[in-house]
């Protein structure tokens, strides 16, 4: 376990917890913001690429899974993203959505925030979010987070227009 939260417990992903993350990753609405579900190799590479950075790194994305049952949800972590000539930490997030609208991104989210800020010693944590994900950038502001920038992303032969949100060590969440 990495971090544990009021309702979830957030974990590296092992390869057993592949079919939970095909929930999210294989499901169109999900994956909307991609634009495409991912194929089981795609969905492979992902899980791969996070055993990778749990191991480069020491964080990536982790596993969310309800503290009642231990069933996986979503995932949400912490990892490093370009941002022009710049590397930043960044928080994401991505929710199977059985799960969506209860609250458990912005848990999730703002826990692996506290993280970035005592565990990793940052001063600022942001996330990378498509111009058109509204529910990710809402989590971002519940989060503390604010608008700083834009940037366009290349996936899948498509540019991809996204808004950057920071916050930084000892800003007051909004609330």
């Amino acid at each position: 376990m990495i971090l544990e939260t009021k309702r979830l417990i957030l974990r590296e992903m092992t390869r057993e917890d592949f079919p939970a993350l095909c929930r999210i990753l294989q499901d169109e609405e999900v994956m909307y913001a991609y634009e495409h579900a991912f194929s089981d190799e795609e969905a492979w590479e992902w899980l791969n690429r996070q055993m990778q950075r749990y191991h480069d790194d020491g964080f990536g994305l982790w596993a969310v899974a309800l503290r009642e049952t231990g069933s996986m949800i979503g995932q949400c972590g912490i990892t490093w993203q370009d941002w022009g000539e710049r590397r930043v930490l960044e928080v994401g997030y991505l929710f199977e959505k059985a799960f969506w609208h209860q609250g458990y991104a912005t848990e999730a989210a703002a826990a692996c925030k506290q993280y970035a800020f005592d565990v990793l010693g940052a001063d600022e944590v942001y996330s990378i979010i498509r111009d058109n994900n509204f529910p990710s950038q809402r989590v971002a502001r519940r989060n503390g987070m604010v608008p700083c920038g834009r940037m366009v992303k290349h996936y899948y032969d498509m540019d991809m227009p996204h808004l950057l949100f920071v916050a930084k060590v000892g800003a007051k969440t909004p609330g």
